[in-house]
């Protein structure tokens, strides 16, 4: 039965920038908020649109987030209509064929769209922090008759340069695209959130995939060709919370963002349900105490130390007479007795050593992926 609209994740970026966090498993499966993972945004944006058909595309350490996805029972994607797929490049007898790009990557599952027979097709990226629903999207994409509508966020000027910004005439349709221009006249920034109709998606991801000179992306490729002959393209602002985070910076900003005054993630969420793996532990926002305070924690995490200002994961232990603060610790880590941690992203599993101190307040933001490795004497 043909679908209206499938949304397909784009989760095989290799995550470099978040270096250690990545080094075995990938981007989307990062830990945030102290009990969710990055891709659990995405996937419960898709749930809560109604979309019943959803693929997610691995690639790079792709196991550990095949297992987390698994059948999408986790989001409410696996019921009588609805059904979640994991897609990974092609094996071939020459070996393993990685993805060129984001519109290869689509264009190497035509076959599974195909199958689902939509009018409309969803990109999005795995790895950014924002709760919605693409209904609204959808209908401004509809009321305009459009063959791509893409979703944009105002940025500062001056920050700009860093990103796809699209220039809009006054009814918001797309007239020009400037891959992080040198000097933007717009501020409107691609999310990398497209709507297209199927039928010209597929022509134009056809036609690039046969073009030796292409780069085969939505942004540098797909996008200008369609804008170049002539197709009607819409910009749908969006106004709620939103973060890239493929970088330690940004995701440890991200975190921070959940204390600001006194918020936790269900502010972010605001009417869209967050899912999450984790059912049963809730993270919870610590006002004032002498030891606690202004943090987000887990239920399974142990604090015997401070914790200030910082978010903490599930099985954390913080040893008595330490210290954390602006600092994100993620699942298992262990502060040892009388540590300082500041302005820290601890990674899973990770060890502070007993009187250890990382990083500094008034610092830049370090990552902190150490374990002790016991002697076999």
């Amino acid at each position: 039965m043909a679908e209206k609209m499938v949304a397909m994740i784009l989760a095989g970026g290799k995550g470099t920038r978040l270096e250690a966090l990545t080094k075995k498993v990938a981007k989307p499966a990062v830990s945030f908020g102290a009990k969710y993972r990055i891709i659990d945004f995405p996937l419960s944006n898709c749930a809560n649109s109604k979309i019943h058909t959803v693929g997610v595309l691995m690639q790079y350490e792709s196991v550990a987030l095949d297992q987390y996805v698994g059948n999408g029972s986790n989001w409410g994607l696996n019921g009588v209509r609805s059904h979640t797929a994991t897609l990974t490049p092609r094996q071939t007898e020459e070996g393993l064929s990685w993805f060129k790009g984001t519109a290869d990557a689509i264009y190497c599952n035509i076959d599974f769209l195909d199958s689902c027979d939509p009018e409309y097709v969803l990109i999005l990226s795995g790895d950014h922090i924002y709760c919605t629903s693409y209904e609204e999207m959808l209908d401004v994409h509809e009321e305009n008759n459009a063959d791509c509508t893409i979703a944009v966020y105002r940025v500062p000027l001056e920050e700009a340069s860093r990103f796809g910004i699209l220039v809009t005439n006054e009814n918001k349709q797309i007239v020009e695209f400037q891959e992080k221009p040198a000097h933007p006249t717009s501020d409107l920034a691609s999310m990398g959130i497209y709507i297209f109709n199927y039928k010209t998606l597929r022509k134009y991801l056809i036609e690039d995939a046969k073009n030796e000179k292409s780069s085969h992306d939505f942004g540098k490729d797909i996008i200008p060709a369609m804008l170049n002959s002539g197709k009607k393209m819409m910009a749908y602002e969006y106004k709620g919370y939103w973060k890239d985070v493929g970088t330690i910076a940004s995701l440890h900003q991200a975190n921070m963002d959940l204390l600001k005054e006194g918020t936790t993630i269900e502010e972010i969420s605001s009417t869209n349900r967050l899912y999450s793996e984790d059912t049963n532990s809730h993270p919870q926002y610590i006002g004032a105490n002498s030891d606690v305070r202004n943090s987000l924690i887990n239920q399974g995490a142990i604090v015997l130390g401070d914790a200030i200002h910082s978010v903490i994961s599930n099985e954390v232990l913080i040893g008595p007479g330490s210290h954390v603060e602006n600092s994100v610790v993620m699942t298992g880590a262990k502060i040892g007795k009388n540590a300082k941690v500041y302005n820290a992203v601890v990674a899973p599993g990770s060890i502070v050593g007993e009187g250890e101190t990382v990083g500094a307040l008034d610092g830049d933001v370090v990552l902190y992926a150490k374990k002790v490795v016991k002697s076999h004497e």
